[in-house]
């Protein structure tokens, strides 16, 4: 007897063995496959190109991106050309490289950024511009202020409060870009129905303290002016230390892009004004559309955002 419950119980023992052996080694039943692959989405991912991250509108813009797209739950990866067209094609090739979804791109020269933005369309990655256009190449849209409206405004502004004649220095951007083109383009064509003459126009590449040695230089030069037109405030904050240290207080400085440090002088009584740009709205609309072409959607060729003249 006992020797039969011996050789039942091993007989037992061999099935259930031989059962084990038919599943590989850490498998699992069908079901939790099932539920592990529903559960790992893969978030849409978002490449961005920004010119530079070394200037206070552009870290806002970022920002603004960067809330929109964690609110809707997609990857972004934000990468800094630092002001450099090689830096940027290269930061452009590597995030086509790692397989972005779409490709936002805030160019640092409109002209040189035309083979990266090919290359994404050769990729069949869509791209989209954001405050700065692009010479060439397919974009899905452009979003952005309207840089011709906004110099407009800032002529206008400077037209009525020297009475319509005058003398201004205008400080340009980084040549090449879209938005010191537009810019001054705008600005231009508002001061050439007044009397009002610019008598010295320089560029200072978007920077503070290229503003600050530009505006000493022409300080120096004995040029006579009444006003200054920068293309953007970080120049116009610059531009206002020269003008300080040297006691010209006299002089009306008009910038664009309302950045906070901007703001804080206009109220202060040191800037006349700037054009608000608002960099945040930027980000978010530009993370926002970049959802809806992926999605599918169709949208505007240009989608403007809003423009303001900031004053006391």
């Amino acid at each position: 007897m006992k020797s039969l419950w011996k050789w039942t119980l091993l007989l037992v023992l061999s099935v259930v063995l031989a059962a084990c052996s038919m599943e590989s080694p850490g498998s699992t039943d069908d079901n939790s496959d099932d539920n592990g692959d529903n559960t790992e989405e893969t978030a849409q991912k978002i490449g961005f190109s920004i010119s530079t991250l070394n200037n206070p509108f552009f870290v806002t813009l970022a920002d603004g991106a960067q809330e929109k797209a964690d609110e809707l739950g997609m990857a972004l990866t934000v990468v800094d050309a630092q002001d450099d067209p090689a830096k940027q094609a290269s930061d452009m090739e590597d995030l086509i490289q790692q397989g972005v979804s779409i490709l936002l791109v805030n160019p640092t020269d409109s002209a040189a950024v035309s083979s990266a933005i090919e290359s994404a369309n050769n990729a069949d990655i869509p791209v989209i511009t954001v405050d700065r256009n692009a010479d060439s190449g397919e974009i899905i849209t452009h979003i952005a202020s309207d840089n011709i409206e906004g110099g407009k405004l800032a002529g206008e502004f400077i037209i009525e409060e020297l009475g319509g004649s005058g003398s201004i220095v205008e400080l340009e951007g980084i040549a090449g870009s879209s938005a010191a083109r537009e810019r001054g383009e705008g600005f231009n064509e508002a001061i050439s129905a007044s009397d009002i003459e610019v008598v010295a126009k320089q560029t200072a590449n978007f920077d503070r303290a290229e503003g600050l040695s530009v505006m000493e230089n022409i300080l120096q030069s004995g040029v006579e002016f009444q006003a200054v037109f920068a293309h953007n405030d970080e120049m116009a904050l610059g531009a206002l230390e020269a003008l300080q240290s040297a006691g010209r207080d006299d002089v009306m400085i008009v910038g664009f892009d309302a950045t906070d440090d901007a703001v804080a002088a206009v109220e202060a009584g040191n800037m006349n004004a700037t054009i608000a740009q608002k960099p945040e709205i930027i980000g978010m609309n530009a993370v926002e559309t970049a959802k809806q072409v992926l999605d599918g959607e169709e949208v505007e060729d240009f989608i403007p955002v809003e423009l303001e003249v900031i004053s006391q």
